[in-house]
């Protein structure tokens, strides 16, 4: 995978750089690469010109001037194919089909060639497409704002200030640390608007970073082999088979919790006298079956469980592992799949679920608690140990991996006992 310097200014300047990524839409892909362009893209595409045969040199010159070679994007294609463009092995409709390339995803142009097709590079898939199916030049730049995304990352600082609003005299929301990455909602001349969370009534919580000290990449979406597409399908499946033999398991748990309480009131209407000890007894079954085993084993089990559905979707109000929830539903969910009721929303899980512990105590298992600009918790994460969170971050970012003080901790509660 080739990879060149973030971006720190907009991509329209002529010595910029694009980033894409592949594509989640259908075959759920997450990977990045980059291609440089600018004046060196618009030399190639002159040296593509000139390789044409004589009758299609001045067609193309043409082209150029009039769209492209004013364009960083003169060698990047967007596909403007209403689903998706299969890309080939050779320039045929009756050659193999190596990989994909959806509506909005872009591709770096290798080459022009006669009639109408072109190979292109998007990830880790090459070969060739109809021409008609990309856009290029000013065209694509066009379509940047619709299709890719743009995130910030801290650079020259190990901490920095994220201000309420465009000014270092501004109140600072949070501070987050060198090397994390967040979503740019909207760029400004000297300030960039960043989002930190997507809390679970639904509402972003965004703030203002200073540009000097973050790398602004701009990301497409890309092209899927049709190995990875199906290597990918096989994950989700195999995420959603480990969410069924959860279940089953916590069924195969409740009826055994069931039939254990059914033979004990049996025992307490035989020997009334025991009646204290059957209550006592009760108040021990009732508890979750993975209780027996050490608080450690079962948050680090729990923690295992919870990686499985990174690069899910995030969902307000949702509590599907699979087709998506919000950050309070996600870790309810994975608890409730081992026997726990959690309170539904991060709010009341801060002040309920289990017990608060030191921060310097945190397990695997733990849940991680952050709070919005008014202090008021916001963002609920579950902590899989060596400083990292999965949690459904945001909406634009889905279910994901972080650093445990990607902001500011609030609190840590232990539900495992």
């Amino acid at each position: 995978m080739r990879k060149y310097r973030a971006l720190k200014t907009a991509i329209f300047a002529a010595s910029a750089l694009m980033f894409l990524s592949a594509s989640k839409d259908k075959a759920f892909a997450e990977q990045t690469t980059s291609v440089e362009y600018g004046v060196a893209g618009i030399s190639k595409t002159l040296d593509n010109v000139y390789s044409c045969g004589d009758n299609e040199v001045s067609k193309k010159i043409t082209e150029l001037f009039n769209a492209e070679i004013y364009s960083p994007f003169a060698n990047l294609g967007v596909s403007i194919a209403s689903n998706y463009v299969n890309v080939r092995s050779q320039p045929s409709t009756e050659s193999e089909i190596v990989g994909k390339l959806y509506n909005g995803c872009a591709a770096e142009i290798l080459e022009w060639l006669e009639g109408d097709w072109v190979k292109i590079v998007s990830g880790d898939v090459e070969g060739y497409i109809a021409s008609n199916y990309l856009a290029t030049g000013k065209a694509a730049e066009k379509l940047a704002d619709e299709h890719a995304e743009k995130y910030a990352t801290v650079v020259k600082t190990q901490t920095l200030r994220v201000r309420e609003a465009q000014s270092t005299d501004s109140r600072t929301l949070e501070l987050i640390p060198l090397g994390e990455r967040f979503p740019v909602i909207k760029e400004y001349d000297e300030w960039a608007e960043i989002l930190l969370s997507t809390d679970d009534s639904g509402d972003d919580f965004t703030g203002f970073v200073h540009k000097d000290y973050v790398e602004i990449e701009v990301i497409f979406k890309e092209a899927i082999s049709i190995e990875e597409e199906q290597r990918l399908i096989r994950q989700q499946r195999e995420a959603e088979r480990a969410e069924a033999e959860r279940l089953q398991r916590l069924a195969e748990e409740e009826e055994r919790r069931r039939i254990e309480e059914a033979r004990r009131q049996e025992e307490a209407r035989k020997a009334a006298e025991e009646k204290k000890k059957s209550e006592e007894s009760k108040k021990e079954e009732d508890k979750p079956s993975g209780s027996s085993s050490s608080g450690s084993a079962l948050g680090k089990e729990i923690a295992s469980y919870a990686q499985k559905f990174v690069g899910n979707r995030y969902v307000w109000g949702g509590t599907s592992l699979t087709k998506g929830a919000d950050c309070s539903g996600f870790v309810y969910t994975i608890y409730q799949q081992f026997g726990y009721k959690l309170p539904r929303v991060s709010r009341d899980q801060a002040k309920s679920a289990g017990r608060k512990v030191n921060i310097s105590d945190r397990q695997p298992g733990d849940l991680i608690f952050y709070t919005n600009s008014k202090g008021t918790v916001n963002h609920v994460a579950l902590y899989i140990g060596n400083d990292k969170i999965v949690h459904a971050a945001s909406s634009k970012q889905g279910i994901i991996i972080s650093k445990y003080n990607y902001r500011k901790v609030y609190c840590v509660r232990r539900i495992v006992n």
